[in-house]
């Protein structure tokens, strides 16, 4: 069951109608945040989109304070959008994301100082968590997007608020994406076409799992350290950069916070649950020769005693 994220703006107005275009299905499900004096007049056109083309229609009241507004205004949609899916099973979400919305985010972080795979982010389709997220404009400029709309005469809202540069997003829509994309679009979207291939080169997740035990061949400390931060994460621990610069500095041999273990041998690097039970001289006999290094061996003894290194 699909569901798109609405807000009567430029982006998601598109995104309505080319969904109804390609007979996709979809219910829709909007956010009034209560900020601008537009925002019931934009929910009244979601309700009468959703009327006119039968689509149920979602609607959050959201209250918040100016403080840090923007990371706040996603929390309360994504708290929605996950309440919604599990009272009525929606499991692929569409979101509006345009080219300007992915090379305005690539410059926040580049400004910053970012890895690829911070910088390469909102791919046109990924798993998060139990969604399936849909990008389907990800390679289409907002001018784009906004010849779509007049050249169909279909009505949009245009939040004021995106104009207002004490948001740093908007700021770098002013100063540099938008003049930038208008005068190379096509090279953009080459280019991070390109950059898509080279970040699943080298992060994809190509590691085996038994349980909570993760193992992966070593490639280099930078890659092999993404590729721990991943796990980790997946596991429900997210690294700082002391603890990243820690586990290189100590050979990928470390044990974090306690409860995670981290170790490798000459060719693999394993990550599992940190456990210290007692352990019996034929299991460690059966360990050493399996090539298992000595911070892995309670959780296998516990969970997996007959794993094998395949």
């Amino acid at each position: 069951m699909n569901l798109l994220a609405f807000s009567a703006g430029v982006d998601s107005t598109a995104l309505f109608f080319m969904l109804l275009e390609k007979n996709i299905f979809f219910d829709i499900a909007i956010v009034n945040y209560h900020k601008r004096k537009e925002s019931n007049d934009e929910v009244e056109y979601a309700k009468a989109l959703a009327k006119k083309y039968n689509k149920k229609i979602y609607i959050k009241d959201c209250y918040l304070d100016n403080s840090n507004f923007e990371a706040k205004a996603r929390e309360c949609r994504y708290i929605f959008f996950e309440e919604l899916a599990k009272k009525y099973g929606y499991t692929d979400l569409y979101l509006a994301h345009q080219l300007n919305d992915k090379f305005e985010w690539f410059l926040m972080q580049f400004s910053k100082g970012a890895g690829l795979k911070e910088l390469i982010s909102m791919p046109k389709t990924e798993k998060k968590g139990n969604w399936t997220i849909h990008r389907p404009l990800i390679d289409i400029s907002k001018e784009e997007i906004l010849e779509y709309l007049h050249k169909n005469n279909i009505k949009y809202f245009i939040d004021k608020s995106n104009f207002d540069t004490k948001y740093k997003r908007n700021y770098f829509r002013k100063e540099f994406s938008n003049r930038f994309i208008n005068e190379f679009k096509n090279g953009i979207k080459r280019s991070f076409e390109y950059l898509e291939e080279d970040k699943n080169l080298l992060l994809d997740e190509n590691w085996q799992n038994k349980k909570d035990l993760y193992f992966f061949d070593k490639q280099t400390p930078k890659i092999d350290i993404k590729k721990v931060d991943l796990i980790l994460k997946k596991l429900g621990y997210v690294l700082s950069k002391p603890q990243r610069d820690e586990i290189i500095k100590n050979n990928f041999s470390l044990v974090i916070g306690g409860k995670i273990a981290i170790d490798s041998n000459e060719e693999k690097i394993f990550i599992a649950p940190y456990q210290t039970p007692k352990m019996d001289k034929k299991f460690k006999e059966k360990m050493r020769k399996n090539k298992i290094p000595p911070k892995i061996r309670g959780y296998i003894c516990l969970n997996t005693p007959d794993f094998i290194i395949s």
